[in-house]
């Protein structure tokens, strides 16, 4: 009888800590399920691989290495990691992980790592809702060393259904009621809001962005991260490639002898459609923008969205990158015409200036960080309103 008794009680403990388990999972889910959304919409990650390693390697956010340094994906340190970093045992001691402000630094970071490094490229040319082919492919790939490692993320997926925030991602399923409970973000963490408030998620700029050293993929095409100041024909003579080429592979864009801004540039021709089916625009996007950082030709970028070279959709927009939208996006304040004099700022008559000639595919945005200074500031020099156009003069002050 006293055997029988002590079974039972086991029995209990062991639901009631499962149950336990189950909720921490669940609260894990609602605090960071957004956040999964609008990266997965940044990057073609989908949500419910995220999340499910988020959840795997953080023991559903109550792990020692989660807790003193953010970091949601057990990323190591490597050789390119300039941030700051903890000391955790893992596959041996002492080892070197990333640590984070914020578990969205670690969302982003995990984002851009996957997309960014040539070892992860065929994963995005699978289906994004094809979770099982990518939970064994990060496991071919040498994301983790543990054999069971696509077992365990399939199983978190389909006993948590969190395939459910990949299609939301997609637009192919509404949030409705499965969006609406949500948890507050720890305290260390800027909050994150909902994907269907997407005019509020931001994303660094590509100067802002870690890319690796020398040539890499975006797309399934060639690319590389040019700094301010490197000369076009060095890029086009260690890669090999005919400089007038290395421009027309850039959407022709302006021929010049150097790099105005750090930027993506591509050694060859990109491709007519995305790596994933939407892009959410982010503040200061500009199309060509866009058409950079996901590696699509910029013609079709445009003819898929109902947009001219001038029109650079508003921020919160969702493009499309494999078919044609059903309607024409928001557009962005843009500038072009004249104020009236009364609302230009004054400039001192002892001020000099260097005159711009605004190129095709320039943009007020491209300008300003060309020339480090505001775009505003364009904007009051110039008089300006509406629309830029190619052969326009403008007055860059110093």
């Amino acid at each position: 009888m006293r055997r029988i008794l002590i079974c039972l009680c086991l029995l209990v403990a062991s639901t009631a800590l499962q149950a336990q388990d189950k909720n921490i999972i669940q609260t894990y889910i609602e605090t960071y399920r957004e956040l999964a959304i609008a990266e997965m919409q940044r990057t073609g990650v989908p949500a419910s691989i995220k999340l499910a390693q988020g959840i795997h390697e953080t023991m559903a956010g109550t792990s020692v290495l989660v807790n003193k340094s953010n970091n949601h994906f057990g990323i190591k340190c490597k050789s390119t990691w300039k941030g700051e970093s903890v000391s955790h045992d893992d596959d041996a001691r002492g080892e070197c992980f990333r640590k984070y402000v914020r578990a969205e630094d670690s969302y982003k970071d995990h984002s851009d790592f996957l997309r960014g490094n040539q070892r992860y490229a065929s994963l995005f040319a699978l289906d994004p809702e094809d979770y099982k082919n990518w939970a064994y492919g990060l496991k071919k790939a040498g994301y983790a060393t543990n054999p069971k490692y696509p077992v365990i993320i399939i199983k978190l997926i389909e006993d948590y259904n969190l395939q459910d925030y990949t299609l939301i991602a997609l637009g192919k399923k509404p949030a409705g009621d499965i969006m609406v409970a949500k948890r507050e973000m720890p305290a260390n963490d800027l909050p994150v809001v909902a994907a269907v408030q997407r005019e509020e998620m931001i994303a660094p700029p590509a100067s802002e962005k870690t890319y690796p050293d020398g040539e890499f993929r975006i797309n399934d095409t060639k690319v590389v991260f040019a700094r301010k100041g490197t000369s076009f024909l060095a890029i086009a003579q260690q890669y090999n490639i005919p400089l007038k080429r290395l421009f027309e592979f850039n959407d022709d864009m302006p021929e010049e002898e150097e790099v105005a801004f750090d930027q993506l540039l591509f050694l060859q021709r990109k491709r007519k459609t995305g790596a994933t089916d939407f892009h959410l625009v982010q503040p200061g996007e500009t199309i060509y923008d866009i058409a950079q950082e996901e590696g699509i030709r910029l013609e079709s970028l445009l003819e898929y969205n109902h947009l001219t070279e001038e029109q650079d959709p508003a921020a919160g927009e969702m493009l499309y990158l494999k078919k044609k939208a059903p309607s024409k996006p928001k557009l962005a304040a843009t500038t072009g015409e004249q104020l009236p004099a009364a609302q230009v700022a004054p400039v001192k008559a002892s001020a000099t200036y260097v005159t711009h000639v605004v190129q095709p595919k320039e943009t007020l945005y491209s300008i300003s960080r060309k020339y480090q200074v505001p775009a505003e500031s364009i904007t009051e020099w110039n008089q300006l309103v509406a629309v830029l156009k190619p052969g326009q003069t403008l007055k860059i002050y110093k």
